[in-house]
């Protein structure tokens, strides 16, 4: 049986920040406190590739803060993309401790389909 899930990605795990920071060759996040433009904010920073402030994540709340000033100070889909691989990643760590087999297949539009084979598989 086939289900297809929408997920809205909270961002929490420090695990799966760092997997998702190693695959997209970014360095590895860092626990402290960022100047924004506006303003100080903690939690582990993210380094993006040209952006002029950094990602600055709460695992406490989930929450991603950033200023990319309507993409001036930095792109768009670089965070997207930040945020898709994290939730690929925190699938991935999921389903293994469960012990699943987890296949990933990138599409044509930039979205990936994860296929969970429950229990390993037969």
């Amino acid at each position: 049986m086939s289900h297809v899930v929408s997920i809205k990605t909270e961002v929490r795990d420090h695990a799966a920040i760092s997997a998702a920071c190693r695959r997209l060759q970014l360095p590895p996040p860092i626990a402290g406190t960022a100047q924004l433009f506006s303003g100080e904010v903690s939690g582990l920073i993210v380094r993006l590739p040209d952006w002029t402030y950094p990602a600055v994540i709460d695992t406490i709340t989930g929450q991603v803060h950033f200023d990319n000033f309507n993409g001036a100070w930095g792109d768009q889909a670089q965070l997207d993309r930040f945020l898709q691989i994290y939730a690929v990643e925190r699938t991935r760590i999921e389903a293994r401790k469960k012990g699943h087999q987890i296949t990933e297949q990138a599409l044509a539009d930039g979205s990936i389909k994860l296929t969970i084979t429950v229990g390993g598989g037969s």
